[in-house]
């Protein structure tokens, strides 16, 4: 089984990695922790991309979370399930401002780094990481599957996993 998460930063893709790589005992990787490393360095493209491969060389079934869709595209290719977190983006900004308090000034396993929040990302959460374009991507890569999943809310996501035994109430 090879799960992508895509969606909206805030939007809990990295929670769903954590309960779909538990429930299935599949190995999982945050793309965030391709991307940072310390607190907020960045690596090259092609860092990222030897991370993600060396990850799917490694690994038979998984689940992957993180849009990051100029890196190691082959992911796509190899996934045969995708879930496309769609939320709001205001829900996005409050689950994003909630992960930063809870984590402020600590290490964050998913992100790879120390939790940060700032204008630039805030601006990424309301509106720069939600244009037409990155939309078209998000619902092109949903489209390449077979086994698509599409939420709109978190409550549409818990419903899903209830009703899949993913999740107990």
């Amino acid at each position: 089984m090879r799960i992508e998460i895509i969606g909206y930063s805030g939007a809990g893709k990295s929670t769903l990695a954590e309960i779909l790589a538990k429930h299935y005992g599949i190995a999982h990787l945050y793309m965030d922790t391709t991307q940072f490393y310390g607190k907020m360095n960045t690596r090259s493209v092609e860092e990222q991309e030897k991370l993600v491969n060396e990850f799917l060389d490694t690994h038979e079934d998984w689940v992957i979370d993180g849009n990051y869709y100029d890196v190691a595209k082959r992911r796509f290719e190899l996934c045969d399930e995708i879930y496309f977190l769609d939320y709001n983006r205001f829900y996005c900004l409050f689950e994003a401002i909630k992960r930063y308090i809870r984590n402020y000034n600590q290490y964050r396993e998913s992100l790879g780094s120390i939790e940060s929040f700032d204008f630039s990302f805030l601006m990424w959460i309301l509106k720069d990481g939600r244009t037409k374009e990155y939309k078209r991507k998000h619902l092109d890569h949903l489209n390449s599957v077979d086994k698509r999943h599409h939420f709109k809310s978190r409550r549409e996501l818990i419903k899903y996993l209830k009703e899949k035994g993913i999740v107990e109430d």
